[in-house]
């Protein structure tokens, strides 16, 4: 068995019971993200106070890491200022996932990456 043929129990248990999944009515600001690859896509919600992120859900669809990713990002950047979103980097992704991914499912494992880096502080 090698991490490539089987997820890591972390991504399945994201996968299959998201965190902070869920649409924010009236929400601060909404971003969407399309992996144009594969079909992925994520929607992230945001409401904003002094400066941080008070509150924040996704919604979309997409394989295990996508969503995994989106809901791991979702629980790591609550309650951070805003400007902290510039300093996540693919490695604290993957660090959050539990360890490298197949360079195949990069592009899966960025796609929240790339939705929080369109967030301005």
């Amino acid at each position: 068995m090698t991490n490539d043929l089987y997820y890591r129990e972390e991504i399945l248990e994201h996968w299959q019971n998201p965190l902070n999944f869920g649409v924010i009515k009236n929400a601060d600001l909404v971003i969407e993200q399309v992996n144009p690859l594969c079909g992925d896509e994520v929607t992230f919600y945001f409401k904003f106070k002094d400066g941080k992120i008070d509150s924040v859900k996704f919604s979309g669809s997409g394989c295990a890491i996508s969503i995994a990713s989106a809901s791991i990002l979702s629980e790591n950047i609550r309650n951070k200022k805003v400007s902290a979103l510039s300093k996540i980097t693919g490695e604290d992704v993957l660090k959050l996932l539990g360890g490298p991914v197949a360079p195949a499912r990069l592009k899966c494992a960025f796609l929240a990456l790339e939705a929080l880096r369109q967030v301005q502080g």
